[in-house]
C-alpha cells in the first residue's frame, strides 16, 4: 500500500503457484545393436537385468517467495538439516547480475524443479537461478528494461515488489505504475510490503510505528528502490515492471480482497484507507 504520512496495511494474495516455467529433465538412453550375420554360432551376452532410474520427486517455488522460504523448502525437500541451503547459498557459484552482490533473492525463479538422491542444494539454487538468467533475459524483457532506463536488477527488484503488492494480477500492471510514477516524482515508494520483509513478516496491517523502522528497507524513510529485491517474482511480474499501463496514479490500497483503489488524490486516497480501516475493524472485531 502507499500512503502519507501514517498509512496502515493493506491486502495481499497468497502467492500463487506458477502457471509457467514447468522443467522436467529426461534422461534416456539409445541401444544399438548389431546383427552378427557373419557369425551365426555366436552367443548373445545375457542381457542385464533392468535397473529404472532413480525416483524423482518435484519441488514447487510458489511466485512471491522470500529466499528464506525457498531455502527451507530445498532443505525439507532434500532432507539436510535447515540452515543448510542458506549456508550453500552463500558460497555456491551462482550466475547473478553484478548489482545483485551476490546475493540470489529476486532470482530464484518461480517454478516446478525435479530433484532425486543426487541433487544438492547448490545444485537446485544453480537450476533456479540459471532459469531466471532464461526467463529474465528475453528479448522482450532486455527491450523493456532498456527503454525504462533500468538495469535489470533494478527491473527485478520492482517486479518484486510488484508481486508482494498486486492483489491480483490484473493490479500489477498498475501497481507497477505507481512505482514508477513515484520514482519519476522523487516521492519515496511507501510500500509496505518492504517493511514486511524488513521485519522478516506478512501482514496486512502496518503501524505508524512501522513505518519509523530503522531499516534500508524503509521505504517510507528512503527513496528508491530498496537494496535488494524483497522476493523471486514470476515473469508476469516481470512483464508490469517493465511494460505498465499509462496511468497517473500515485496511491493505492486493497480495500477489501479484489478492491484495489488506484488514484492521483491523495485526499481520495485518504477516504479509501479510511475504508480499510474501518473494514479491518470490522473484521477484528469479528474474529475476536
Amino acid at each position: 500500500m502507499t500512503n502519507e504520512p501514517s498509512p496502515r496495511g493493506r491486502s495481499r494474495r497468497r502467492p500463487r503457484l506458477t502457471r509457467r516455467g514447468r522443467l522436467v529433465l529426461v534422461a534416456g538412453a539409445v541401444a544399438v545393436t548389431a546383427a552378427a550375420v557373419l557369425v551365426p554360432l555366436l552367443t548373445p551376452e545375457p542381457e542385464k537385468p533392468h535397473r529404472p532410474p532413480p525416483a524423482q520427486h518435484k519441488l514447487v517455488i510458489p511466485e512471491g517467495w522470500r529466499a528464506t522460504q525457498v531455502y527451507a523448502a530445498v532443505d525439507k525437500a532434500l532432507k539436510v538439516a535447515p540452515g543448510t541451503t542458506g549456508k550453500a547459498a552463500a558460497t555456491a557459484k551462482l550466475k547473478l547480475p553484478p548489482d545483485a552482490r551476490g546475493n540470489p533473492e529476486g532470482y530464484l525463479f518461480p517454478a516446478t524443479y525435479p530433484y532425486d538422491a543426487t541433487s544438492t542444494p547448490a545444485g537446485l539454487l544453480s537450476f533456479m537461478v540459471n532459469t531466471a538468467d532464461q526467463r529474465f533475459g528475453s528479448r522482450r524483457i532486455a527491450d523493456g528494461v532498456s527503454r525504462n532506463g533500468l538495469t535489470l536488477h533494478q527491473a527485478v527488484n520492482i517486479a518484486s515488489i510488484v508481486q508482494a503488492e498486486a492483489d491480483t494480477a490484473d493490479d500489477m500492471g498498475k501497481v507497477a505504475r505507481v512505482i514508477h510514477n513515484r520514482l519519476a516524482q522523487g516521492m519515496p515508494l511507501q510500500m509496505d510490503s518492504t517493511i514486511n520483509y524488513a521485519l522478516g513478516r506478512s501482514t496486512v496491517d502496518t503501524t505508524t510505528a512501522d513505518t519509523r523502522l530503522r531499516s534500508p528497507y524503509n521505504t517510507y524513510e528512503n527513496q528508491g528502490l530498496p537494496p535488494s529485491p524483497i522476493d523471486n517474482p514470476g515473469e508476469e511480474a516481470m512483464h508490469a515492471a517493465i511494460a505498465p499501463p499509462p496511468g497517473d496514479w500515485l496511491y493505492f490500497v486493497t480495500v477489501e480482497p479484489g478492491d484495489t483503489r488506484f488514484t492521483a488524490s491523495y485526499e481520495e486516497h485518504q477516504r479509501h484507507v479510511a475504508e480499510f480501516n474501518a473494514a479491518r475493524a470490522e473484521a477484528r472485531a469479528t474474529d475476536g
